[in-house]
């Protein structure tokens, strides 16, 4: 960050998070350098935006500061050899003419660079790249790749797995360039608790929170951050948990693929809602044969006989997935006393068990477990945002204890600065008034959802359970999903397609879920309108 790293009084007066105020200030700039002489602005610019212009080509385009995108750019230039030892910088003015800037932006950047060892100041003449490849002057830049032979690995035959072949949930990457993205799960800047967790991020970053958490922490996680969970967290599932019986993972994605790999064995029998969480399916896939499927109804997973000839049961009884349905207390007291009778484990997985708010959630089946036969999941991807990758897991202490063993062979442990920034996110009570603040808005989206919904697709059954941010719509036996997917996405619309929800050969194509998370409030109407455009466009 800029600021850790100029002094006070010679701040980079660029440097702002803001794109439109980069954007200004560079217009501004850019005139400055226009009214300066003609014979100067030749002088100083015209070699230098030449040489320079192909290296700098990506400026301004990202939302990071000038000075840090600079710096970025002459480190990556260095690197890759397209600056060589010795060769002389153009001069800051020079630089900052050719980009637009504030010449103190450059001269920041430069002296950074220095501190840092790429360049050199060498007194009344300037700034060099530093020799750093001194001894290695013979080596091309470039290389030519050798020529591969044509008797190499057949790797398809090579591969134990082969994931990609796996029905998978597919979310454009691009998603953010489209006027109306209705997607589950994704980041809404509106809704992130930017300061809140800034504050958070500093803490973490004094120098004696640093020698709390950079050392190696071998298979442990922040204490800190546990306690935090046991005190804002799990209590609101109902939940009250040892120390020991808590294992922070990289998102619920990880600890699921590690209660596969502790749990599963090719022959092991575990079933899974239908329709249900597609990746759940598919990580227990990769290692079992048996992956069954388990009805659902309008409470959500059905206590059946199918539940009793499991092992393992894989539930999301919060909101069910991708139904949103919540299953009742007295359904959930039932599952639990069919696994007990049967000695099935229960892989509970919490997710937007938060959202339903403390008057509407039943208790956790955790909370409810007299025997320790469910193993809990949660993580902050929905409450705060997905590229925090910050779950847990709540488990029996010999489980727990297995899972930290595992995890060490894959990873250690998850980055300790993350673990303890939301620590003191939770800490310092940011925690309960963000999640205070996501609720109403999701609820009010949902309401505009629901009534653009009936205006314009008032045949379509809908369900959203309380608090879920997001709907599943059944629409006509005549829909397919995909096909109205590629016609709303030519409307700026996203959507997702149900199929991949529904195990089997054939699954139903009348079916998608609509996030609404992400999208902004005052987009929703139009966006629903253009969706049931696609819909009437396809005679549905």
């Amino acid at each position: 960050m800029d600021h850790a790293l100029v002094h006070p009084g010679d701040r980079d007066k660029d440097a702002g998070d803001g794109a439109a105020r980069k954007n200004s200030a560079r217009k501004h700039l850019v005139g400055r350098a226009a009214a300066a002489p003609a014979s100067l602005r030749r002088k100083e610019a015209g070699e230098s935006r030449l040489n320079w212009s192909v290296l700098f080509r990506n400026f301004a385009l990202n939302q990071r500061s000038l000075q840090v995108q600079i710096r970025q750019m002459i480190v990556a230039a260095i690197e890759e050899r397209r600056l060589a030892g010795h060769a002389r910088m153009p001069s800051s003015r020079e630089l900052a003419l050719s980009l637009g800037v504030a010449r103190n932006t450059v001269v920041l950047a430069y002296r950074q660079l220095v501190d840092e060892g790429f360049l050199e100041s060498r007194e009344r003449s300037g700034y060099f790249v530093a020799d750093l490849y001194r001894g290695d002057a013979a080596s091309p830049v470039r290389t030519e790749t050798r020529a591969r032979s044509v008797s190499g690995p057949d790797w398809s035959d090579r591969f134990g797995l082969t994931p990609s072949r796996q029905r998978n949930i597919v979310k454009k990457l691009d998603w953010l360039r489209y006027p109306f993205p209705f997607l589950y799960g994704q980041f809404d800047p509106s809704l992130f608790p930017t300061n809140d967790w800034r504050e958070s991020a500093r803490g973490a970053l004094s120098v004696l929170e640093i020698q709390n958490w950079a050392r190696d922490l071998i298979d442990g996680d922040d204490p800190e951050l546990i306690d935090q969970l046991r005190v804002h967290v799990l209590p609101r599932a109902g939940i009250f948990a040892p120390p020991e019986e808590i294992i922070v993972t990289v998102g619920a994605q990880q600890a699921l693929f590690m209660l596969a790999q502790l749990f599963l064995r090719k022959n092991t029998r575990i079933g899974i809602e239908d329709p249900g969480y597609a990746d759940a399916r598919n990580i227990f896939g990769m290692i079992s044969d048996r992956v069954v499927p388990l009805d659902v109804d309008l409470d959500g997973l059905v206590p059946s006989q199918e539940v009793a000839e499991c092992e393992y049961v894989y539930v999301t009884p919060a909101h069910h997935c991708p139904t949103t349905v919540s299953m009742p207390l007295r359904r959930r007291e039932r599952l639990l006393e069919l696994a007990r009778q049967n000695d099935v484990v229960i892989i509970e997985d919490g997710y937007e068990s938060e959202l339903s708010g403390e008057s509407h959630g039943a208790p956790a089946l955790r909370s409810l477990d007299a025997d320790g036969r469910v193993v809990y999941i949660g993580s902050f991807s929905k409450i705060l945002a997905p590229g925090l990758r910050i779950g847990y897991v709540v488990a029996p202490a010999p489980v727990a204890r297995e899972l930290r063993a595992l995890r060490r062979l894959m990873l250690r442990h998850p980055p300790s600065n993350n673990q303890r920034a939301a620590a003191l996110f939770l800490g310092l009570g940011h925690y309960k008034s963000h999640l205070r603040r996501v609720i109403h808005a999701l609820n009010e989206r949902a309401e505009l959802v629901e009534a653009a919904l009936e205006r314009h697709l008032p045949r379509w059954n809908r369900l959203r359970g309380a608090g879920a941010s997001s709907f599943w719509l059944e629409g006509p036996l005549s829909l397919d999903c995909l096909a109205l997917a590629h016609e709303a996405e030519k409307r700026g619309v996203l959507i997702e397609p149900g199929d991949v929800f529904f195990m089997g050969e054939a699954p139903p194509r009348n079916f998608l879920r609509l996030g609404f998370a992400s999208i902004a409030r005052e987009r929703i109407g139009a966006g629903i309108a253009a969706l049931g455009q696609a819909a009437r466009a396809l005679g549905n």
